[in-house]
């Protein structure tokens, strides 16, 4: 069974019929008739109990007892022709209250057939017998104060068929939220996915993209190249002893499909190949990007813990990879700041621990600290040199904070005796847009602090991306970054500037894509980007001017959005506390 990610409208629906049991179960406290017969409601859902009604005395019972009072001087004759009587009393109740308590009368309501009149909620799909809250406010006529306030507990009760998740969502934290590693994205901006359920009770979500890409870079350091850029994720969720085990698989054909040296990129920087560093231009990715497992738990109604070991992965230190930010998720380049700040996101050996709430969550993380090396199809040596620790705040569907600093041990292959320490932090925000449409942004700061140069080199993203529709998107990114003349490799000659030199750098980028055919789930678009480069007159020569420029035209693979998120719709546009992702 295959369904497709959807974006999420402001308002809950839910098939009437649904909707309709929900409300019923809510109108029984006040049905006085019944709860005079002392009924309660079968509802079998933890957390959901109706009281039982013990206070209302059946009216015939309080007219036998006057007349005991009456006739207490009576013959015993009398008395017991009017026991008779009252014994016979009960049988004629009024209309109202000869219904059985089993069976609540809810025939007259809209889309609910006369015949349909035993509704038990534990009996409908997609609902877990061990989730405990009901997020129910949002029906029409409903009140939400009729239900308990949503702990998060049971984010995504919907009765949709076809759309099916059987893997709580520990503390209401929904596989949507999930960025890179262990980062979290705003639920109202989900990265689009495909989900299925496969035999063993596994959820499984697919994404990736893959696009095919004629780049040219201006200027005596650039380049042109026809390639492929892609990756593609696999995540398989089941429960686990009370919490959520999931298995993730990251791929990638970069070395392949853009060369073992990467594509053309002015201004990039970082990883090495063949015994020389890489500048204006970014290196591929690993086929590997990331195999791990993550558990989460919770521990008490509010308080989680998480585990999260893998060969290859990502450590608990910068925002979200630009891969995985629902800003960027359509930019095929990767930022020139990416080494200031979300480059860990393939690291040889990461080991993290954490506790969450539906909200927060602080992570620690020993991992290896260096990059990884130019032969991409295996794995490198793990090892556990370095460390890290973050801390992410959700504090609504539409927001994301991040946090992070960490040690790298030896990061660089050929500076081993140089270590690192880094700072990042991220403000991820997300909106819907009409049915088909979201709107991401996101400002990232990294630093980084090199044992051989002293001080802070400082980088500043601002991206953004906007889903108009169906068809159209547009997208943005502006950057500012102080790269040495090592990182620039501008110390060589015929330049021969101090390594540890600073250089203010920066660039602005923007993008269109016209989205042209859907199929299978996926959705195929064309595409077009320009970006000018800034910079400083100092190394103007090396770039042919102060403003190098750099264009791409591609062929856009991903999977596409069709208005509803796999676990239920959400209010993310609205701000308010989703399924949640």
């Amino acid at each position: 069974m295959l369904s497709t990610h959807r974006f999420t409208p402001a308002r809950r629906r839910l098939p009437h019929a649904a909707r309709w049991f929900a409300a019923a179960a809510l109108l029984l406290p006040a049905a006085r008739p019944l709860a005079a017969q002392g009924t309660t409601h079968d509802m079998h859902m933890p957390g959901m109990q109706m009281p039982r009604d013990t206070t209302g005395a059946r009216p015939a019972v309080k007219k036998a007892v006057a007349k005991k009072a009456v006739a207490k001087k009576a013959t015993a004759k009398k008395a017991t022709a009017k026991k008779a009587a009252v014994t016979k009393a009960p049988a004629t109740k009024p209309a109202a209250t000869q219904a059985s308590p089993a069976t609540p009368v809810m025939h007259d309501m809209p889309g609910m057939p006369a015949t349909d009149t035993t509704h038990r909620t534990h009996d409908m799909p997609a609902m877990s017998h061990g989730d405990t809250t009901h997020r129910l406010h949002d029906m029409p006529g409903m009140s939400s104060g009729a239900m308990p306030r949503d702990t998060g507990a049971m984010a995504g009760m919907h009765d949709m068929p076809g759309m099916t998740m059987m893997t709580p969502d520990p503390l209401g934290v929904s596989m949507d939220r999930m960025g890179s590693g262990t980062t979290w994205v705003p639920d109202a901006a989900p990265i689009p996915s495909l989900y299925f359920t496969v035999p063993g009770r596994w959820d499984v979500t697919g994404h990736g993209f893959a696009f095919a890409q004629y780049d040219r870079q201006g200027g005596p350091r650039g380049a042109s190249q026809v390639g492929s850029l892609n990756w593609m994720m696999l995540m398989a969720s089941h429960a686990l002893a009370g919490g959520r085990v999931q298995a993730r698989t990251m791929l990638s054909l970069d070395a392949v499909t853009v060369t073992p040296r990467g594509y053309p990129l002015l201004l990039q920087s970082g990883e090495a190949y063949e015994g020389a560093p890489l500048h204006d231009r970014q290196h591929p990715h690993d086929l590997f990007m990331e195999l791990s497992a993550l558990y989460e738990r919770p521990v008490t109604r509010t308080v989680g813990i998480m585990l999260y070991a893998a060969p290859s992965g990502e450590p608990a230190l910068g925002p979200v990879a630009f891969m995985h930010r629902p800003s960027a998720m359509d930019n095929p380049t990767a930022p020139i700041s990416h080494h200031w700040a979300d480059a860990t996101h393939i690291s040889f050996g990461v080991l993290s621990a954490g506790v969450f709430t539906h909200t927060l969550k602080l992570e620690g993380s020993l991992f290896n600290g260096r990059e990884p090396d130019q032969h991409r199809f295996n794995f490198d040596p793990i090892r556990l040199d370095s460390w890290s620790g973050r801390l992410t705040y959700n504090p609504t569907a539409a927001w994301s904070f991040t946090g992070g600093y960490g040690f790298l041990a030896s990061p660089e292959a050929l500076a081993p005796d140089e270590s690192m320490h880094r700072v990042a932090a991220s403000a991820l925000h997300g909106t819907t847009l009409g049915r088909d449409g979201q709107w991401a942004s996101s400002l990232v700061y990294g630093a980084n602090s090199h044992s051989s140069h002293p001080g802070w080199s400082h980088s500043l993203l601002l991206e953004s991306e906007a889903v108009l529709d169906a068809r159209n998107t547009v997208f943005g990114r502006a950057e500012y970054v102080q790269k040495s003349a090592e990182d620039l490799v501008l110390n060589e000659a015929p330049f021969g500037f101090p390594g540890d030199r600073h250089f203010d750098v920066g660039e602005v980028t923007m993008g269109y894509i016209r989205d042209v055919a859907r199929f299978g789930g996926g959705t195929l678009g064309l595409g077009a980007m320009g970006t000018v480069n800034i910079v400083p007159a100092a190394i103007a020569g090396a770039y042919g001017s102060r403003t190098p420029l750099g264009a791409m035209v591609f062929l856009r693979l991903r999977p596409f959005r069709t208005g509803m998120t796999m676990r239920g719709p959400d209010s993310g546009s609205t701000g308010s506390t989703p399924h949640a992702h």
